[in-house]
């Protein structure tokens, strides 16, 4: 199925609907199954010790793969994490952070997928994530 939405039309939705955020993250590539965004770290994203905090890493998984899923159906906004687990492996370094999302399966209900988590220029992933997102009737809510 070709995708609803471009990288750009993706950015601008993201940085309507998400404008208290919309700074720390970047879109890279995408295509149908897979989709690369950026988190661009800074202090705020760090814990004590100097890496990147559990939380900044569950938000950067679960904001790459609400990406994948508004590229293969539209804008729709109301589209929700019904699960996320997340694994972590290594220690991420205090830079920029990329999640690789895969999407598994895309229903009319549920989209299911998962998130590998790199520290920038490191080969081996810091974390995994598999995600579950719950998407609205296609006639509800559309932005």
């Amino acid at each position: 199925m070709p995708l609803k939405m471009t990288i750009e039309e993706l950015r601008d939705f993201f940085e309507d609907v998400f404008p208290q955020v919309k700074e720390d993250f970047v879109i890279e590539e995408m295509n149908e199954d897979e989709i690369t965004v950026r988190l661009k770290v800074s202090d705020k994203h760090l814990r004590p010790g100097g890496t990147v905090s559990g939380p900044s890493m569950f938000g950067l998984a679960d904001v790459c793969f609400y990406l994948i899923i508004m590229g293969n159906v539209g804008p729709k906004a109301l589209t929700v994490t019904t699960n996320c687990s997340i694994d972590f492996m290594r220690k991420p370094e205090p830079r920029d952070m990329i999640a690789k999302a895969r999407l598994l399966k895309l229903g009319k209900a549920l989209a299911v997928g998962d998130v590998m988590l790199y520290s920038e220029g490191m080969d081996k992933p810091v974390a995994h994530a598999n995600v579950t997102y719950s998407i609205p009737p296609r006639d509800e809510f559309v932005r």
